[in-house]
């Protein structure tokens, strides 16, 4: 059960809080209301939802949160990165939309009479929803993804539009702890090392791989536990296109030669999506440096957008780097 705030104190202080402001469960009082900055500007919300339909980013976020959800999107990408509790949250949800904006299904989101929507897709994406007729249901926050590595502040945002962010702390400070235990435990690997990332959205049929540099989805949450990536893209296009590129394979030797290891990103089960697989079959490949040293590290989960989904990327990383 989580904690939350009693007596008319609590009730000034959510009023006088805006965006950020992080009262949990703000007040027993349904009408009170405060001031959110939303990517749809300021947004009047309860203090306290009690009844919230989120979609997109925001349906692990909030689910792991704990918030009084009634209603989300379709998220089966991330169904994978769930613990046995949230999966089962996940599955006996009503879901209002599919995977896709467009899916949105606005019948069912006004039957199940939100007090709250908090939309989880990036800002170009908002073009496909109707946000008017959210607006005649309740009150909508669009808090988006921009950058991979945002997801830390952008999944704090969405727990406090549903007031929970003092289940959202917790998280975060399990999440720091384990990457600092980790940072020191393998010191002597991280702090001598450059390295440089193979990612899993390559197109091996157009004869591509991905290059991820710091501060991309396969590389940010191995960044935390000390891992330093060395270069950056040839050509920048602003926000998520500036940490990654997608080379021909007969780049491969340019793109890793000053790599001293290499992590590369693998499915969660472990096993290599098919457009890594095709690199790492490659003589390009095998005859790298990094590779020829056995400094070679498979990282799953690093798609995780939560600090708890986070934890399991980090159990990863230390496998990989305890062999």
């Amino acid at each position: 059960m989580r904690l939350r705030l009693l007596g008319a104190t609590a009730v000034a202080l959510s009023l006088l809080t805006g965006c950020g402001g992080g009262a949990d469960g703000a007040t027993g009082d349904a009408a009170a209301t405060r001031t959110f900055t939303a990517d749809n500007g300021d947004v009047t919300i309860p203090a306290d939802p009690k009844r919230v339909v989120a979609t997109g980013y925001a349906v692990p976020a909030l689910i792991e949160a704990d918030a009084a959800l009634v209603g989300i999107s379709s998220w089966q990408r991330g169904t994978a990165m769930m613990t046995p509790e949230d999966l089962a949250t996940y599955q006996k949800l009503a879901k209002v939309a599919g995977e896709s904006a467009a899916e949105t299904n606005y019948e069912a989101i006004a039957a199940a009479k939100p007090d709250l929507i908090v939309i989880g897709v990036p800002k170009p994406v908002l073009a496909d929803v109707d946000l008017d007729r959210l607006e005649s249901i309740a009150p909508v926050v669009a808090i988006g993804p921009t950058v991979p590595d945002a997801w830390r502040t952008l999944s704090r945002r969405q727990a406090d539009a549903a007031g929970r962010t003092s289940t959202f702390e917790a998280g975060k400070a399990a999440y720091e702890a384990r990457a600092a235990e980790l940072k020191t435990k393998h010191a002597g690997l991280l702090t001598t090392v450059r390295f440089g990332h193979l990612g899993g959205y390559g197109e091996a049929a157009k004869g591509t791989f991905q290059r991820e540099f710091a501060g991309s989805w396969g590389t940010n949450i191995a960044q935390d536990v000390g891992v330093e990536y060395y270069g950056q893209v040839k050509v920048k296009g602003g926000g998520g296109k500036d940490v990654s590129e997608y080379p021909a394979m007969e780049e491969i030797p340019d793109s890793f030669a000053e790599a001293q290891a290499i992590t590369y990103t693998v499915q969660p089960d472990g096993t290599p999506g098919p457009s890594v697989q095709a690199v790492l079959d490659s003589p390009l490949w095998q005859n790298l440096p990094a590779v020829k040293a056995g400094r070679v590290y498979p990282l799953s989960y690093t798609e995780a957008a939560t600090y708890p989904s986070a934890m399991k990327a980090l159990d990863a990383i230390d496998k990989a780097f305890s062999r």
